[in-house]
């Protein structure tokens, strides 16, 4: 109650701060203009302010570079035009008197001769940064994380309003795409592969219940959910194509921000030396929650979460070598589950033992981009990545003679290698060719001993191996109709000599300018959690083996075809059809019901050995997206997918997935109210509404439960009972104030989660000192906060 009560005190100050609306402040609006597909400076393009009172504008110098002063602060567009180049404009563009506005725009060559086309209102929305994926991919931005009601400033679970996109549960931010497993998913920061970006994260998983992205560096990035191009490798489900932006090259600046998810915040960003355009941008965060309960705060929670971030960026732009740019992330988190002092329904832990978790992260990369000519570019980026955790259990219940304990240290190191040559040879041809070569250090440790006096050892490695990758994808536009794209990716895991050919292929065709048909089928394959490769197998003679090091790749063939209609210059419609056949995946070696489908969406990987590639799995179902761009003060997103997950184990009988929730429905809607004649500060007001089905289960054996003391399922049953279905209503309100007389701005909001306080259902479990199965709910009514300041 107390920190509610600062808060609430706090806003009252922000909204008085917010009196007066004389002369509107002005912020300075500058960036760069490049060739779409070679990435080429376009010198004397012009760049108008849309709106003005008067005609404000300029062109682009020899590096591509431009600059508007003065700019009113509120939501502007911009209007770029150049000869022979299809017309942009970007419209929703924030202007705030704390900090400069910078812009990364390119623009594509026209296939009609001195004639422009005009793209109004949709280049940050339908399509992907990533010219070369034209299918199920989408462009989002650091203002649509923040906009959207229940995001809790995370990119995976702003991702969840995206049709055919939901999150598991309210505890993590697993992201299932198409109803395929989470461990699906590839994230990618500066165009190489990082690990699990998440605090609290454990070896092979995605997610996890805090982001270690921070949402304040990033720059606009892509998010692709199904046949993406070729470029893109060792994933099944969907990727996260992240990149930083960079600092301010003028000035330096300074963001402070407190949130109840991400912590508390302090960023600053400037010049390295203005004559070169070399910036730095570095940003820590601290658990707010740590910190309340440290200053003596009543925080509310039993288990108190501790984590910490730093994120950076230093781009050299002008070097010898070419564009030179550095990056990293460095995460640590630890939370300790007390069973004494938990509720009997915590979703986390249980209340006859002690959980103690740690975990960590760190990715640092070298980024070089160069110029050949006019026409081709080289892009390599050197990393090196780590992330690690701990687990320890203890059991206490009072008739134990010997505490269970688990003991599990775990971890992988990755060295990465990526480049790729691009190659625009006209207007209508582009050409990449690229690699990518991983070095895995994966180590682990779990001793177990559950059932015995003595320690089992589960897993016990330290093993090096090699994936590589290599692809070439091309674009070809027949005309201002048709575009082409093909490709060809491989890979190889020197581990155990795994290989896999995949061709990659998609059509576009725009039968008038507002209409896009678009069709695509693409092979993917992905290797095991490396946890799954090292699991140790008791022989009969008590000897151990890894009875699952020859996995073979699991393989995805994917098809999709998707109809999109710009209706006037807001409003738009689109619709995906998908089908996704999926073989090769790991199940046991006799008849039985486990399959690695189901796996990838909790803290811990199945224990199963002597695994087979003999599963298989199929997803099928229809996407669709209404929505209205920001405009007129106002925006609204509705999207909604039926679908079918299905998976066959070794038994031969078809079952759903434990992703397969049938449907997903968001209803998303959003209005300002600019205050005064001039607009410069504004309420906000968002709202979410989320129904889903229920996800299927396994029900709870409770008599053999009872005999052998711990919980017993009915594999007999595997996934064949549900859950009700999920529903959610978040509700968002906030403002944004411009000091009239200095450069400083800030935001506030209060995000309400589930304001109903329903009662969604997370788990049955047996409760093994009552001796009965439990229900435990998910996350009720939850207040989240944002106080940004920014000067």
């Amino acid at each position: 109650m107390e920190i509610t009560r600062t808060f609430f005190i706090s806003l009252l100050l922000l909204l008085l701060s917010a009196t007066g609306f004389s002369q509107n402040p002005t912020q300075n609006v500058r960036g760069t203009v490049l060739d779409q597909q070679s990435e080429t400076p376009l010198i004397g393009v012009s760049v108008e302010l849309l709106g003005a009172a008067e005609t404000t504008g300029t062109v682009t110098d020899m590096d591509g570079f431009f600059e508007i002063n003065n700019v009113p602060v509120g939501r502007q567009a911009f209007r770029f035009s150049y000869l022979g180049y299809e017309q942009v404009t970007i419209p929703n563009v924030v202007v705030t008197a704390g900090k400069e506005v910078s812009l990364d725009v390119k623009m594509s060559e026209s296939l009609l001769e001195l004639a422009e086309v005009v793209v109004v209102g949709t280049v940050d929305k339908d399509r992907a940064g990533n010219e070369l994926a034209t299918i199920s991919a989408r462009q989002f931005s650091l203002e649509e994380v923040t906009r959207y009601s229940g995001a809790r400033n995370d990119a995976a679970r702003m991702a969840a309003n995206f049709a055919g996109v939901n999150i598991n549960n309210d505890s993590r931010n697993d992201i299932v795409v198409r109803g395929n497993s989470p461990t699906g998913l590839l994230w990618r920061l500066e165009g190489v592969p990082i690990p699990n970006p998440n605090h609290y994260s454990t070896l092979g998983t995605t997610g996890g219940p805090v982001s270690a992205l921070n949402t304040n560096l990033l720059k606009n990035s892509d998010f692709l959910t199904s046949a993406f191009p070729a470029e893109y490798g060792n994933a099944l489900s969907g990727v996260f194509d992240i990149g930083f932006r960079s600092g301010n090259k003028e000035h330096f600046e300074t963001t402070l921000q407190l949130a109840a998810f991400s912590g508390l915040e302090a960023m600053v960003e400037g010049p390295l030396k203005k004559e070169n355009n070399s910036s730095f941008l570095l940003a820590y965060r601290h658990s707010f929650v740590e910190l309340a309960e440290s200053a003596g705060l009543n925080v509310g929670t039993a288990a108190t979460p501790k984590y910490k971030d730093l994120s950076f960026k230093i781009d050299l732009p002008k070097s010898k070598l070419g564009n030179l740019s550095f990056f990293g992330i460095g995460g640590l988190s630890n939370i300790d589950f007390l069973g004494n002092e938990l509720a009997d329904d915590d979703f986390f832990a249980e209340t006859d033992q002690n959980s103690y978790v740690t975990s960590k992260l760190g990715v640092v990369g070298l980024n070089h981009r160069k110029l050949l000519n006019q026409t081709a570019y080289i892009r390599t980026t050197l990393s090196a990545s780590t992330s690690s955790n701990t687990y320890k259990e203890e059991l206490i219940r009072e008739d134990a003679t010997n505490r269970q304990h688990i003991d599990l240290d775990e971890g992988i190191n990755r060295y990465a290698l990526a480049s790729y040559f691009n190659k625009k040879y006209n207007a209508r041809h582009t050409l990449r060719v690229g690699f990518l070569g991983e070095i895995y250090n994966s180590f682990s440790t779990l001793l177990d001993r559950e059932t015995t006096p003595d320690w089992i050892t589960v897993r016990d490695f330290d093993e090096n191996m090699l994936l590589l990758q290599a692809y070439a994808q091309t674009q070809y536009r027949l005309n201002e109709k048709w575009t082409l794209n093909g490709g060809l990716h491989a890979q190889f895991l020197t581990f155990n000599d795994t290989w896999a050919v995949e061709p990659r292929a998609a059509v576009n065709f725009h039968p008038t300018p507002r209409q896009t048909i678009s069709i695509g089928y693409g092979l993917h394959n992905q290797m095991q959690p490396l946890p799954m490769y090292f699991y140790l197998s008791r022989l009969a003679d008590g000897s151990y083996v890894r009875s699952n090091e020859d996995l073979d790749f699991t393989e995805s063939n994917q098809f999709v075809l998707g109809y999109d209609l710009k209706i006037g210059s807001n409003w738009r419609v689109k619709a995906e059809t998908y089908y996704q056949a999926i073989s090769d995946v790991p199940v046991e070696s006799v008849p039985g019901t486990f399959s690695m489908l189901n796996a990838g969406a909790d803290f811990v990987f199945p224990e199963e050995g002597f695994l087979v590639n003999n599963g298989s799995g199929k997803n099928y179902g229809l996407e669709l997206t209404v929505e209205k761009f920001f405009s007129n003060n106002y925006y609204v997103l509705m999207t909604g997918s039926v679908f079918e997950s299905k998976y066959t184990a070794s038994d031969g009988i078809e079952r759903n997935t434990a992703f397969n929730n049938n449907y997903t429905f968001n209803l998303l809607a959003g209005r300002e109210f600019p205050l005064g004649k001039s607009g410069r500060n504004a309420l906000t007001f968002d709202t979410k509404f989320t129904t889903a089905g229920g996800r299927y289960f396994t029900p709870v054996d409770l008599q053999a439960s009872i005999a052998t003391g711990e919980q017993v399922l009915k594999d007999e049953l595997a996934f064949t009972e549900q859950f009700d279905p999920y529903l959610r209503w978040d509700v968002k309100i906030g403002f944004r104030t411009n000091s009239k007389k200095r450069k400083l701005s800030q935001q506030f909001f209060m995000d309400f989660q589930n304001v109903t306080n329903r009662e969604n259902i997370f788990v049955y479990r047996y409760n093994r000192q009552k001796g009965e199965v439990q229900r435990s709910n998910q996350i009720g009514f939850f207040p989240d906060i944002l106080w940004r300041v920014q000067f």
